[in-house]
């Protein structure tokens, strides 16, 4: 299998696992707008490209493909999702398989207020959103919801520009500075997260890894312990059904009062697939028989709960010699 990875930035361990599962049966190859992108040196082949937003970005993933022969091409930062499945027919042209939603689900993903209206629409438990300070204001006036709330963009990922807001002044103050933020109930219950693999032949999720968010840091959770409940899995079925996605995706939930509440969905290898990985949940192999055109059967809750992952830092030193040396030219 020739896999391409595009925006690899800092995502090592999830190359280290490809390698680890497959073997000499891979060929890892990616792609980064930084020379200096870490994962790059986890790779066979390495190659600088554009910022996504250039119009020569995609011509020059398509021709890496064809210089490659790459069978399947997926993305590790959110802005890309989209890109990624504007263009999926050119790929598919090439017989190269996309692990990204289709079109008006990854549009969906990557605006947080689409996606609240869309899931109350289909009756799916979410968390009270609003997409001005004015319709809060009016929610509020009502008694539907009140401070503390949580405010962040309604684009984006990583967490950036989120924070909590106590007072209706600094709340129109934060707004007025940047229409860009929505304004969510504050959520109290457990923050919790699932690994799904959706299967691209079927179209249904085939494996489910749920997990408690033990710490979380800018970017997402960094201690997690594993957990299985029934109840998270029907919720997880009843929320994809409504949506096409196709791969690995990373849903983030909260516990609350008895009931699960979806919060956002990032279609893409989740930071936290590493605990997933590491307690057995192995899309890889899933990844793999997709490409062959085999399609997956159901393994939901194939793991272990009480395993906990830990992440940590580490560091790749190479000489700048060496780091030029590895990148490829087309």
């Amino acid at each position: 299998m020739h896999i391409l990875f595009c925006s690899v930035g800092r995502r090592c361990e999830l190359l280290k696992d490809f390698r680890e599962t497959l073997g000499r049966d891979v060929k890892i190859v990616v792609t980064d707008n930084s020379e200096v992108a870490p994962a790059m040196a986890f790779a066979d082949r390495a190659y600088q490209v554009p910022l996504i937003s250039d119009p020569g970005y995609i011509p020059m993933i398509l021709e890496i493909c064809k210089k490659e022969e790459i069978h399947v091409v997926t993305t590790l930062i959110d802005p890309e999702i989209a890109l990624l499945a504007e263009h999926r027919e050119e790929f598919e042209a090439l017989g190269v398989l996309v692990l990204a939603p289709y079109r008006e689900t990854a549009k969906l993903c990557f605006n947080k207020y689409e996606m609240y209206q869309f899931l109350t629409k289909h009756g799916i438990n979410t968390i009270k959103t609003y997409g001005a300070y004015e319709e809060f204001l009016s929610a509020c006036e009502k008694g539907e919801i009140r401070l503390p709330v949580f405010v962040k963009p309604r684009t984006g990922s990583g967490s950036v520009g989120a924070r909590r807001i106590e007072t209706l002044e600094l709340l129109k103050q934060v707004t007025d500075a940047d229409e860009s933020l929505i304004i969510q109930e504050l959520m109290t219950g457990k923050d919790l997260d699932a690994d799904v693999y959706v299967d691209t032949v079927s179209h249904k999720p085939v494996a489910i890894f749920s997990k408690r968010k033990l710490s979380t840091t800018i970017g997402g959770a960094n201690k997690t312990i594993s957990f299985k409940d029934e109840g998270l899995f029907a919720f997880v079925k009843e929320v994809l059904v409504t949506m096409e996605f196709n791969g690995p995706l990373d849903m983030d939930f909260f516990y609350q009062d008895g009931k699960y509440y979806l919060s956002e969905i990032n279609p893409r290898f989740g930071g936290a697939y590493l605990h997933a990985y590491g307690a057995g949940v192995d899309f890889i192999k899933l990844i793999a028989e997709n490409v062959k055109g085999n399609e997956n059967q159901e393994q939901i809750g194939n793991y272990e709960e009480d395993v906990v992952m830990m992440m940590y830092d580490s560091v790749v030193i190479r000489k700048k010699s060496e780091i030029e040396a590895a990148i490829v030219s087309l």
